[in-house]
């Protein structure tokens, strides 16, 4: 009778083990991509009286996107850029970039609308005549939702602040960042 409890302990035991086994030998979750959000102006200073354009340049690595700003998906959140800038200052509305159209495992094999690698949000910012700064900060918050071909990650919000040296209305001002602005206009 005793070694029949011992044996039916030992099954016990060595089921449990068995069972507990393969989740120590799972995989690890998939980590979070690295996603770089800089903000750009077209100019080296801002001039009062005129308009510069803005940039905010998302960089994804190989292997992941965002999802777009009209993302197709039911469920999928879309990539946001909100723009507070100072008193005074005009900020034009966001041209986001034309998003490319995937299949995923991650949205059932659904057509969804992503960008991949870089994407450039552009807008422009007007500085009145009569701006008295010598700085002008705006301040950027991008609301994004990454993933790969099988899992998309909780949303993040990501605040730039870009600042610029503001410079006066018959001062020269000089191209600047043509890799995101293009060249000479």
């Amino acid at each position: 009778m005793k070694t029949k409890l011992i044996h039916r302990t030992l099954i016990v035991a060595l089921l449990g083990v068995l069972i507990a086994w393969p989740a120590n030998f799972r995989a690890a979750p998939v980590p979070q991509p690295n996603i770089g959000v800089n903000g750009y102006y077209s100019n080296d200073r801002a001039q009062r009286g005129r308009m510069l354009q803005g940039a905010i340049v998302i960089d994804i690595p190989g292997g992941y996107h965002v999802n777009a700003n009209r993302p197709l998906g039911k469920y999928a959140i879309p990539t946001a850029l909100k723009i507070e800038a100072p008193r005074g200052v005009t900020v034009g509305p966001i041209s986001y970039p034309r998003a490319i159209v995937r299949k995923l495992k991650a949205g059932n094999n659904e057509p969804l609308a992503v960008y991949e690698g870089r994407a450039v949000l552009r807008f422009n910012v007007t500085v009145p005549a009569n701006y008295q700064g010598g700085e002008l900060v705006v301040k950027t918050r991008l609301r994004y939702q990454s993933c790969n071909d099988e899992v998309c990650f909780p949303p993040k919000n990501q605040d730039v602040d870009m600042k610029i040296g503001v410079a006066g209305p018959n001062e020269a001002v000089k191209r600047a960042n043509s890799w995101v602005f293009g060249g000479r206009r």
